[in-house]
């Protein structure tokens, strides 16, 4: 049977050029929320793990010295780099790793960060302990991820949801996980952000194998009236919607 990580890299060499393109990977709304929680500074060094096709690096790009990023998957990489050339950008080293054995030395960078990626991880636990190792003391670990609320239905059906969409799904935490997770990990939480956007259904069925799009399509048209209102699902302009939910976490290691 394939790992998580494994399912990642092929997955992701098949949709890597979607993500240079995706409007919703490169929001400079969620960017910048993320820079107003980093809130980097021109002499750090910034480590941005599972980076994808480098949206976050190249945001943080301007506001630190350099930033390293890293990803399993060798085609994100290489449209990452693509990018970086055709936009100039100098100060930015990829490479690949796996966020469970960082291949840097202990208390290496000022700022590391992740975005939309944790939930692919399979031992989340370890990813935050490897990512809090190469941390300096005093050093800020900035989470932009899926998120669930505190529902045990909508926490079961949008972790499934997200599995048919991507075999390689981990799992969605909750606010509450994610703080305990990064206490455990032995971080100070400085501030959180938990939010929903109501999104088309396509977001999930896009990219998906034929049988996974009729499983999400049958998990919806299947909920009751309060299952519906539970996720916000609505069929309007000839389409499905249904809310998805973000955490945004920004937290210290003790100087």
């Amino acid at each position: 049977m394939s790992t998580p990580e494994e399912l990642a890299r092929h997955i992701f060499s098949e949709r890597a050029a979607y993500y240079t393109t995706s409007a919703w990977h490169k929001d400079p709304q969620t960017l910048a929320k993320l820079l107003a929680l980093a809130q980097p500074q021109s002499q750090w060094l910034a480590l941005d793990v599972a980076t994808g096709t480098g949206h976050t690096a190249f945001a943080l790009s301007p506001y630190v010295r350099l930033v390293t990023a890293t990803d399993l998957t060798p085609a994100m990489l290489h449209e990452a780099r693509q990018v970086q050339m055709d936009q100039g950008i100098s100060n930015v080293n990829f490479g690949m790793a796996d966020v469970h054995n960082l291949p840097f030395a202990p208390d290496e960078f000022e700022l590391v960060t992740s975005r939309r990626a944790a939930h692919h991880f399979s031992n989340i636990h370890l990813a935050l302990t490897e990512m809090v190792r190469v941390l300096v003391p005093g050093g800020r670990l900035v989470i932009d991820d899926r998120s669930i609320p505190e529902d045990d239905f909508v926490d079961q059906t949008m972790n499934l949801l997200d599995t048919y969409h991507d075999p390689s799904h981990v799992r969605e935490y909750r606010l509450s996980e994610w703080q305990s997770m990064l206490v455990d990990a032995g971080l100070q939480v400085n501030a959180f952000e938990f939010f929903h956007e109501q999104r088309p259904l396509t977001t999930l069925t896009h990219n998906a194998a034929p049988t996974d799009v009729v499983r999400i399509q049958k998990v919806i048209t299947s909920l009751d009236e309060e299952q519906r209102h539970a996720m916000n699902v609505e069929f309007k302009n000839g389409e499905w919607f249904l809310n998805h939910w973000f955490i945004l976490l920004a937290a210290d290691k003790p100087a």
